[in-house]
């Protein structure tokens, strides 16, 4: 079972970053009184798009898989199934988090929910 980050979910979670930084530029400079408020939305656009570019080959190439009772992460990450204390969703993102309290996170993932389901239908939970 592979775990694949969704490129829709990707895009929308930028687009959501996007409004958020483009709000925090505007309010930043409105409270330094800059006469040209309106510049920190496309800053704010801009940064997060350029990110969103960037690392969209990467991000989206990050996938898990569920191994004999392990998964198998990015970067020769591996989680026991046995291992994980806790899974709750973050965003798009699922977090594990192991009973020694180490953290990882499935991102853009479609359907969160579906994801712990299918990781806890794995476990025996």
């Amino acid at each position: 079972m592979t775990f694949t980050p969704d490129r829709a979910t990707y895009i929308r979670t930028h687009w959501i970053m996007a409004a958020v930084a483009m709000a925090l530029g505007m309010a930043i400079l409105w409270a330094l009184g800059n006469p040209h408020v309106w510049t920190g939305a496309i800053g704010g656009l801009a940064a997060v798009a350029l990110r969103g570019w960037y690392l969209m080959d990467e991000e989206l190439g990050h996938a898990w898989r569920l191994e004999d009772g392990v998964l198998v992460g990015p970067g020769g990450r591996r989680v026991p199934l046995d291992q994980i204390a806790k899974i709750r969703t973050v965003g798009a993102a699922v977090q594990l988090v192991t009973k020694t309290g180490d953290k990882h996170l499935i991102k853009f993932q479609a359907d969160p929910q579906a994801t712990i389901a299918r990781i806890d239908s794995a476990r025996g939970a």
